[in-house]
């Protein structure tokens, strides 16, 4: 008897993420700009979408779970108030197991420096109607170095979605 399983491997495939719905809102209303580039991309909701990097590390575990590293690449930036407000974000990871999730980005066009943004509740993680991971996330304990002051530790931010590749069946005998 022949026996198909899913190959656990390399799954990511995109990671999306509108940082903050209200972030957004108050940058459109300021008259700033909102962009993306370097592969990120402005998703339809007005969130950010970034492709997985090349080698990336994020696997699908025995429990069906992403865990690992998944590295993801482009920019996101918010400006407005001449300057005054300026948020950039680039190359956001993530990285998941056993102690739990997190989302750091590098916050420099250097990429020098890695700040964790955003914590991530994969206990409370369900797959929407497109396959896709949604998982909530709040403010890391650092994450206003990058959002500045008004977005303190445990403020709930927008889900991170996290659409995995689909994985290649391995044919097998039992």
């Amino acid at each position: 008897m022949e026996v198909m399983t899913q190959q656990p491997g390399n799954a990511a495939a995109t990671l999306s993420w509108g940082v903050k719905q209200s972030l957004r809102a108050y940058v459109t209303l300021a008259q700033g700009a909102i962009e993306a580039s370097e592969g990120a991309v402005r998703a339809a909701d007005g969130g950010f979408t970034f492709p997985a990097a090349p080698g990336d590390g994020l696997t699908l575990g025995a429990d069906g779970r992403p865990e690992g590293v998944g590295r993801f690449v482009g920019e996101a930036r918010f400006e407005a108030h001449g300057g005054m407000l300026k948020i950039f974000l680039a190359d956001p990871r993530l990285e998941i197991g056993p102690a739990g999730a997190i989302l750091s980005v590098a916050d420099t066009r250097a990429r020098d420096r890695r700040v964790e943004l955003a914590r991530l509740d994969l206990a409370a993680a369900t797959i929407g109607d497109d396959g896709a991971w949604v998982i909530p996330a709040s403010a890391a304990r650092n994450g206003w170095q990058v959002l500045g002051d008004h977005y303190p530790a445990s403020t709930p931010l927008d889900p991170v979605h996290l659409k995995l590749a689909p994985t290649e069946p391995v044919s097998g005998s039992a």
